[in-house]
């Protein structure tokens, strides 16, 4: 019976495959005659298949899809919704960039728009005054088409050199003698990463089976449960989630998903009544980035998972807890067996429940649990950490900057959230700061400064609710406003938690301002 159950399993996967084969050659022969019929009479063929300018890129799916929409609005491309998927298909498939060459920049795919970026001084000052540093870092050109780019700056926007700031100096010359040479030093067309991973690129069918997720939404909290693949033929899938939130509320849904160059996972899920998107990095059996809110990306979720068959320890739920106090604890991963062991001082009292995907525990931290990190255990699996604190000694406002728009109203943008949460820190044995997590704390904002207090910023940019979701004021002229400005303001966020007979006070900063018309899939 059990060899008849292998020999059927491994007759679909190979029905699978060639099904999948063909889909695959069928878009690619798709795609190549929509280059011929809606590219090819601007971009000249250059031999082999190529084209000018498009064969001389790589990009992310986003930066394709950027590149075709740009080709519509300015070029008056006609081309419809399937074929333009068909082509960012195509294209971040052949034309696409290896992993590693996504590193440290995934944000910006991921709609992490309150991220402060970390770039040189030449993409900061050159690239950076106008659109995020990481734009420039998603795509890979030899050295003359980052110069034809220059030119394609400042022929589309002629007044480029007198905007931006960029009247401080000699932009043009600085652009083509020494930005040109860095960026095609830095982002080539050519890479051995890129080549290396064509060859190495796992199949789409891979990713089928049951993922264990576990993940964190601002002002929401923690969030676990399993997702389901089935794949389908195209590099597409089905999934469904069967998930909860740390307080019992339900994280249910379904939708379907495209794997873009092996492992570029993008998603359209319904959860409940909600749009949502996924946008993550699919590899060895792992899946990482960020799970958000199709109209409000600014309502997102860090989102990690790992595949059956793939044991490993994701995460503890919550990631924290005071010495001589008793909790519940959830381990979240994939394979989960065996029996806990949270390290010195944490007793567990009992196991509520384990299965593969989540181990639920009662543990009593003792009076004198030694403060800091450790290394939790379950079996043979580790890798995730507990903080264990006995005192709080510092209280940071995540995101630390942020930024809310104005919306509604009438107008054509909803309002854009600014969402916080109280991030702890305690001393460990040792006198060094560690991470303790999120707790809940007491919410208000304050002017950030004089001209926010002589403006009455606090009284009209808008509401900070006591979950730390701040709702910004409606969009348009405000009467009530000195000049009858719009509802923008400078905010200090302020989170406060009592210890004891002290209130410790964490401030970040907030700025609310104007709608954004232009919002790219890369910022």
């Amino acid at each position: 019976m059990k060899t008849t159950r292998l020999r059927h399993h491994a007759g679909t996967l190979t029905l699978v495959a060639a099904t999948t084969l063909f889909a695959q050659a069928q878009a690619a022969e798709e795609a190549e005659t929509i280059l011929a019929a809606k590219c090819a009479q601007c971009h000249t063929p250059q031999g082999e298949g190529a084209l000018s300018r498009i064969s001389q890129q790589r990009k992310t799916p986003e930066g394709w899809l950027m590149s075709i929409a740009r080709m519509q609005i300015m070029h008056g491309l006609e081309i419809s919704d399937d074929e333009r998927r068909t082509l960012v298909k195509y294209l971040a498939d052949k034309q696409g960039l290896a992993p590693s060459e996504t590193e440290g920049v995934r944000y910006a795919m991921e709609r992490r728009l309150n991220t402060m970026e970390q770039f040189d001084e030449p993409l900061n000052q050159m690239c950076a005054r106008c659109h995020s540093g990481a734009r420039v870092a998603l795509q890979r050109r030899p050295a003359k088409e980052w110069e034809h780019l220059v030119h394609f700056h400042l022929g589309q926007w002629p007044s480029l050199e007198y905007q931006a700031l960029s009247r401080d100096r000699d932009w043009l010359n600085i652009a083509l003698e020494e930005v040109v040479p860095q960026l095609s030093e830095r982002f080539p067309l050519a890479s051995a990463d890129w080549s290396a991973w064509q060859k190495q690129r796992p199949a789409a069918e891979t990713l089928a089976g049951q993922w264990s997720f576990s993940g964190n939404m601002l002002a929401k909290g923690d969030v676990r449960g399993v997702m389901s693949v089935s794949v389908e033929p195209g590099d597409t899938f089905q999934l469904s989630i069967d998930g909860q939130y740390a307080d019992g509320s339900p994280f249910k849904g379904s939708g379907s998903a495209v794997l873009y160059n092996g492992y570029e996972w993008r998603a359209q899920v319904q959860v409940g009544d909600t749009p949502m998107r996924q946008v993550l990095s699919a590899r060895d059996g792992q899946m990482s980035g960020r799970m958000f809110e199709a109209e409000h990306d600014e309502r997102g979720l860090d989102f990690v998972a790992a595949q059956q068959g793939n044991a490993q320890l994701l995460s503890v739920q919550p990631g924290h807890i005071k010495a001589g106090s008793e909790a519940e604890l959830t381990l979240v991963g994939s394979g989960l067996s065996g029996a806990p062991d949270l390290g010195a001082g944490i007793e567990v009292l009992e196991v509520l429940a384990q299965d593969p995907q989540q181990t639920r525990l009662r543990v009593r931290a003792a009076p004198d649990a030694v403060a800091g990190l450790r290394d939790v255990r379950l079996g043979k699996l580790n890798g995730a950490q507990l903080a264990v604190y006995d005192s709080i000694s510092e209280i940071k406002v995540v995101p630390a900057f942020s930024v809310a728009r104005v919306g509604d109203n009438g107008a054509s943008t909803p309002k854009v959230q600014g969402r916080f949460e109280a991030e702890a820190w305690g001393l460990g044995a040792d006198g060094k700061p560690y991470r303790i997590g999120f707790l809940p704390a007491k919410w208000s904002v304050a002017p950030f400064d004089e001209r926010a207090a002589e403006d009455e910023d606090v009284k009209y940019a808008g509401v900070m609710q006591d979950d730390g979701v701040f709702v910004p004021g409606d969009a348009g002229p405000n009467p009530a406003r000195r000049m009858s400005t719009n509802n923008a303001g400078n905010l200090k966020v302020i989170a406060e938690m009592e210890q004891g007979d002290q209130t410790l006070k964490g401030e970040g900063q907030l700025i609310v301002t104007v709608q954004r018309w232009n919002n790219p899939p890369l910022p």
